[in-house]
């Protein structure tokens, strides 16, 4: 399968564009693709496709960011980031950028007519907190939400039971109202919401007296969450239809659930790895040791050589964080730190000063002289 174009290419802009001129970038493109103006022509459709799915990921700020950071890997698994099945889609989806239906620009009104949605409800947005740990394995969360959802009472209808509801007057049940020009390309049908019925067609005569003929009410879900591993804080994970339902049986926004990584107590985050600090004594460093430590997954038990020095790194191979994209695991890093003591009892202090003597405790230069023998031998000069 051949790879998708940079979507900023195929808009031919930068990647500084500012909303106004991705918009006037593809209103350019897609007038010039148009299929009514390229009739039976595969290579035009093909172009206005791959414009209009552009657009549909630059103008959302949301979308773009991810476009931003991760490309078209970031696209996938969303079913809102681009790709249309038909013509049909994107005019429903972008007629109004022109101010009105889509297909009417070219003096095609009768031919396409651009779909009307019911009310949508808003999106909503949460902060989910994650441990280490559960980033390093993915998990499953249950949260619950406030949100609105369907009145019990008239099922989202927004009337009495009993009641029925009327075509609106003003736009005679289509929710839109439409005013015909003649333009340079030729017929030009200007398309507005109707203001009466907020483009439903319909009024009700007889509003539900639990939620006013809005057909929702305030209440709770619990929605439970697939967190994949090595996700970090500022990623985001869209859940489709599960923000606010729209009145009158409209269309539920989304749920935006933004990741938030919770500070460890031991571990801290760099990239895919994690880093730990691991003190050791004295003897420890001079002699050797096996001690067990922790992981974000168990306890391993790890080997510290004999003379290994303070600051020296040990590398655990994927002990680490997996990559979010599933190319592979980070490592643990383990910085050894030789801990010096503030307090000791006589006795200690007696066997410390029996081994300041030795010419091994004092710190080596070229394995000859001490440090100490050559800052005398400097002062003396």
């Amino acid at each position: 399968m051949a790879s998708k174009k940079d979507y900023y290419e195929v808009l031919g802009i930068s990647r500084s564009a500012g909303p106004d001129e991705i918009k006037k970038a593809y209103r350019k493109l897609a007038i010039q693709y148009h299929p009514d103006k390229n009739p039976d022509d595969k290579q035009a459709e093909d172009k206005f496709k791959e414009v209009a799915e552009a657009y549909s990921v630059l103008s959302d700020p949301q979308k773009k960011s991810r476009y931003d950071q991760f490309g078209h890997a970031g696209m996938s698994g969303q079913p809102d980031f681009g790709g249309f099945s038909n013509i049909e889609d994107i005019f429903s989806a972008f007629g109004d950028i022109f101010g009105g239906g889509f297909g009417d620009i070219f003096g095609g009104g009768s031919r396409r007519r651009r779909t009307r949605q019911p009310n949508r409800g808003s999106d909503l947005q949460i902060n989910l907190k994650l441990t280490l740990e559960e980033i390093a394995t993915g998990t499953k969360k249950k949260i619950r939400v406030k949100k609105y959802i369907s009145c019990n009472e008239c099922t989202g209808s927004g009337s009495t039971r009993g009641s029925r509801t009327i075509d609106c007057i003003a736009c005679h049940g289509t929710g839109e109202i439409r005013q015909v020009s003649q333009s340079l390309f030729g017929q030009v049908i200007n398309v507005t919401t109707c203001n009466r019925c907020y483009g439903e067609g319909k009024i009700i005569s007889d509003p539900c007296k639990t939620c006013n003929g809005e057909g929702r009410a305030m209440g709770q879900k619990t929605i439970e969450i697939d967190v994949p591993a090595g996700v970090a804080s500022g990623n985001y994970i869209p859940l489709r239809g599960e923000g606010n339902i729209g009145k009158r049986s409209g269309a539920s926004g989304d749920l935006i659930v933004y990741i938030e990584e919770e500070q460890h107590a031991i571990f801290e985050r760099s990239g895919n790895d994690v880093i730990m600090v691991l003190p050791i004594s004295f003897p420890e460093a001079a002699l050797g040791v096996s001690p067990e430590i922790p992981t974000l997954t168990g306890k391993v038990k790890i080997n510290i050589q004999a003379g290994t020095q303070a600051g020296k790194i040990l590398r655990l191979r994927n002990k680490g964080i997996p990559n979010v994209h599933g190319a592979g695991i980070g490592d643990q890093l383990v910085q050894i730190q030789v801990f010096v003591p503030t307090k000791l009892t006589p006795e200690e202090k007696t066997k410390i000063k029996e081994l300041l003597n030795s010419s091994n405790i004092k710190p080596q230069t070229d394995g000859k002289k001490n440090i100490f023998e050559m800052f005398k031998e400097a002062l003396n000069m």
